[in-house]
């Protein structure tokens, strides 16, 4: 006998509902894909250091150019408001104090993985290129490489380039704003 089971979607209203009532608490290292509230994985100290790497590179090195959001959430759909490890923003006086960022004010995304790479490949760059987000790095520190994803089109990256060190990447969306792969991995 075959047992069907059914999956209950949650909306972004029903996630904050939840936060507001306290059946999430900020300490809940969680994130809403597609409907679904997903664990995220630990963060380990080589995962932490690269993100606090791209920060600071980041915020040193564009001014104006982006407003730097380090594992907040992003707003994709009425399902779907992932936390990115890094999220380079369209400028904006208030900060985003009203509202999440959605995806059509992320000028870049990146996901450091160290566990999940699979993962952020499968789920994450399909997710955040059906939102139209034109550029997505994968920080993949098991290979000790960035995976660079642009061109969405059709709810995926059409063009995905494998960088190492002593590579360089050029930000799609802020021209002239080139980063060398071993300021980012270490």
């Amino acid at each position: 006998m075959s047992v069907q089971v059914e999956r209950r979607h949650f909306s972004i209203t029903e996630y904050k509902r939840m936060a507001e009532t306290g059946i999430l608490s900020e300490d809940d290292r969680v994130e809403l894909i597609e409907g679904e509230v997903v664990e995220m994985s630990p963060i380990g100290s080589r995962h932490a250091a690269c993100v606090r790497r791209l920060d600071a590179l980041f915020n040193q090195r564009l001014g104006g150019a982006a407003q730097v959001s380090a594992q907040n959430p992003i707003l994709i759909d009425d399902y779907s408001q992932p936390e990115p490890d890094i999220a380079l923003l369209e400028p904006r006086g208030d900060y985003y104090s009203e509202e999440h960022p959605a995806a059509r004010d992320v000028l870049l995304v990146v996901e450091v993985a160290d566990t999940s790479v699979e993962y952020d490949r499968q789920v994450k760059a399909p997710l955040y290129a059906r939102a139209g987000i034109g550029e997505m790095w994968l920080v993949n520190l098991q290979e000790d490489v960035l995976e660079v994803y642009t061109r969405a089109e059709n709810g995926a990256y059409r063009d995905r380039k494998l960088l190492k060190k002593g590579d360089s990447v050029t930000l799609t969306a802020i021209p002239g704003f080139t980063v060398n792969i071993k300021d980012i991995l270490g």
